[in-house]
Order: C-alpha cells, then sequence, then structure tokens
C-alpha cells in the first residue's frame, strides 16, 4: 500500500511539474507550407537550449523554401518497425546538413518534462547530441519516444520543444499522404515512409504576442 502511495504522489508531482513548465514563458511560431499553416507554441524555459536552436534557424530564414515534411511515419508503413509510432518529419533534409548550424546538446523529456503528446513537436536525431535542423510532429500519444522509452535503442528519447495548437487537421492530412513503395525484400528504416510529393515549408515565423 505504501508503495502504491508513492507512486501516485510521484506522479501527481511530475503531473502538476509539467503543468507548470508548460504555463511558463511560451514562443509562438507559425509554419505556412503548401498545405496550410501549423501553429505552434514553444517552451524557452524547459527547453532552453533546444528551443534556442530551432528559432536560430527560424530567424535566419534557413527554413524558408528549404524545408518540406518529407516523412510520415503511419501504423500502415513501418513493418519493419519493432517500436510503432506516428509522426511526421520534416526538416531541411539530408542535404542540406552540411550547411546546418552545430549539433546541440539532448534534452530529454527527464530533464524538460514535455512528453511526446498529439502535437508536441520533437528534434530528429542518431546520437544523443547530433539534432541540428530536422524535426517531427507526434500525432496522438507517443510514450515510445520519450526519456526510457524503446523507439530508440539508446533509452535517451528525443527531445521535444513545444506543440501544435493551431493545425493539427494540416499534420494528420499530411500524415495520410501518399509514401513511396519499399522495393524488394528487405525493408529499410524508412522504407515506405518518404512523402511522394513533399509539403513545401515556405516560412517559419515567430507570432507576436502581447505576453
Amino acid at each position: 500500500m505504501l508503495k502504491l502511495t508513492c507512486s501516485f504522489f510521484a506522479a501527481l508531482l511530475f503531473s502538476v511539474f509539467q503543468s507548470n513548465v508548460l504555463a511558463a514563458e511560451t514562443v509562438m511560431v507559425v509554419m505556412h507550407t503548401n498545405a496550410g499553416d501549423i501553429t505552434l507554441e514553444l517552451y524557452p524555459q524547459a527547453a532552453p537550449v533546444t528551443v534556442a536552436n530551432f528559432l536560430k534557424y527560424v530567424d535566419a530564414h534557413s527554413y524558408d523554401n528549404r524545408a518540406s515534411f518529407y516523412r510520415t511515419v503511419r501504423m500502415d508503413n513501418q513493418a519493419q518497425n519493432t517500436v510503432k509510432i506516428e509522426v511526421i518529419q520534416g526538416g531541411r533534409g539530408v542535404q542540406e546538413s552540411n550547411l546546418s548550424f552545430a549539433p546541440i546538446a539532448h534534452e530529454s523529456t527527464q530533464a524538460s518534462g514535455i512528453l511526446h503528446k498529439d502535437g508536441v513537436i520533437s528534434m530528429a536525431r542518431l546520437q544523443p547530441g547530433s539534432a541540428t535542423s530536422e524535426f517531427f510532429i507526434s500525432i496522438n500519444n507517443q510514450p515510445g519516444l520519450d526519456f526510457g522509452g524503446q523507439r530508440n535503442p539508446d533509452g535517451q528519447g528525443f527531445a521535444s520543444f513545444g506543440k501544435v495548437v493551431h493545425g493539427m487537421d494540416i499534420v494528420r492530412q499530411i500524415q495520410s499522404m501518399s509514401t513511396d513503395l519499399p522495393e524488394g525484400q528487405e525493408l529499410e528504416y524508412t522504407s515506405g515512409q518518404m512523402l511522394i510529393e513533399p509539403v513545401v515549408i515556405q516560412q517559419i515565423s515567430r507570432v507576436q504576442t502581447n505576453n
């Protein structure tokens, strides 16, 4: 009984912590895409390094007409992946990686308190500390992407830093778009997940608020 009581209060305290984190100062940005607009709020107090990195690309106009949503992961196109997730991935792409800013330190969900719930934006990466310009948006809750989750074998999860506040209909529309057909018997990690027609990110800009 004592163990259950302690677990309950630990979960309650974390919930309060997360609520306070997300209620702190936010930065609003809007992604203008050729599929529609997506508005996000970012949490610089919870994830200062990750938010500063993303805004560096935004303020330098590095995403404007140079980025796209190019990958969508659904339940019907990830037979090769043991841990299933639902996301859309975007950014400047692998070909632009040599023009990116330096990789940033990894801010896990254990540190930030921003779990991968429906609409949360997070940084794509390989090893911890390798994230640069690529990001993804979760569709539905994705605990496998949090610290301790199994999507990435290192267990460090991915660095979330904000969430969609308007435009989840656009996100879901992008997720449902047609993807490439896998070839051969051996499926690569992203086989069947690359959009046939990537969605162009025409601009990402800050939104002025009255805060």
